[in-house]
């Protein structure tokens, strides 16, 4: 379909799917059990290291105490963990030709579409081969490359440690990264000079716009990201921050290949997932919630 905003005739479908997810979230939350009133449930050996990941972000992220019974936690992990492997396998199996085209096309459809042009600041993942992201390279590069007067300002992740933290920090040239573990690059906490780079979370602007990876989408929203949580509390606290500062939300874009797009429903979800509102694939944008259809008008 190339560089477009919607899918034609398709604003009644997303929104019905969009307050179906919504509901059913909510009637989801209704039944859970805190699981901070449960400590002394171990999840199974299987999946304890990944479940004790997600408890810990859980605990920062759960402010409103909702929580997931362990025993349905077992369940979700073991889920999750199964469809890892399988989106993992589809992704490496990729013939690279085909990699290559999506990551234009995707890309493509980034950069030239409105609710990019229209952004003031934004952050964005810094792709990893390794990872076997899509690629991010050219949506960087365009926000760099503009003059200093009419650039964008733009913050990319750093990792600070295994509980699922991490910021998102200024940068203002590719030389501002540095390759840390698996060769993926990350700002340093310094810049050229000395000075602390700008967290998002401490600008005094909000950004527009935050382009996420994943492993796993669907069209309803659901993402599956890969088990460290990060992404997840990063959103929330950032969707606070907002709330708190009455600013407007950013918009939530995740970046997917064709085989990476999988049916509604299958995605295993707590409350503490947090959805996206459109997806970019190949085939062009894809809008999912109010606020992505807004911007197709």
């Amino acid at each position: 379909m190339g560089a477009i905003d919607c899918y034609p005739n398709s604003k009644l479908k997303l929104q019905s799917m969009f307050l179906h997810r919504k509901y059913t979230n909510l009637i989801s939350k209704a039944k859970e059990v805190a699981l901070v009133a449960h400590p002394h449930i171990m999840p199974s050996p299987t999946i304890r290291s990944s479940a004790a990941n997600l408890t810990r972000t859980m605990a920062a992220i759960n402010k409103d105490g909702i929580g997931v019974d362990p025993h349905e936690l077992d369940a979700i992990f073991e889920q999750k963990r199964s469809l890892r492997s399988k989106v993992r396998k589809a992704l490496k199996n990729m013939d690279p030709i085909l990699r290559s085209q999506e990551d234009n096309a995707i890309q493509n459809i980034v950069v030239e579409s409105s609710w990019f042009k229209a952004s003031k600041s934004l952050c964005a993942y810094v792709s990893s081969p390794a990872l076997l992201e899509v690629g991010t390279s050219r949506i960087i590069s365009e926000v760099l490359s503009s003059s200093a007067k009419e650039r964008k300002k733009l913050y990319v992740p750093r990792v600070e440690d295994r509980n699922s933290n991490m910021k998102m920090l200024m940068i203002s040239s590719v030389k501002d990264l540095i390759e840390k573990s698996m060769n993926i690059l990350e700002p340093a906490l310094v810049d050229s000079d000395g000075n602390q780079r700008e967290d998002v979370m401490q600008a005094s602007d909000p950004v527009d716009l935050f382009i996420v990876p994943g492993l796993a989408f669907d069209k309803s929203g659901s993402r599956l990201g890969r088990s460290g949580g990060y992404y997840d509390l990063l959103l929330k606290n950032y969707q606070e921050l907002t709330k708190k500062k009455r600013w407007k939300q950013p918009l939530l874009v995740a970046l997917s290949y064709s085989v990476q797009i999988i049916e509604d429903g299958v995605i295993p979800v707590t409350p503490f997932d947090i959805p996206m509102d459109a997806l970019v694939s190949p085939a062009g944008f894809i809008p999912i919630s109010g606020a992505a259809l807004r911007r197709c008008e």
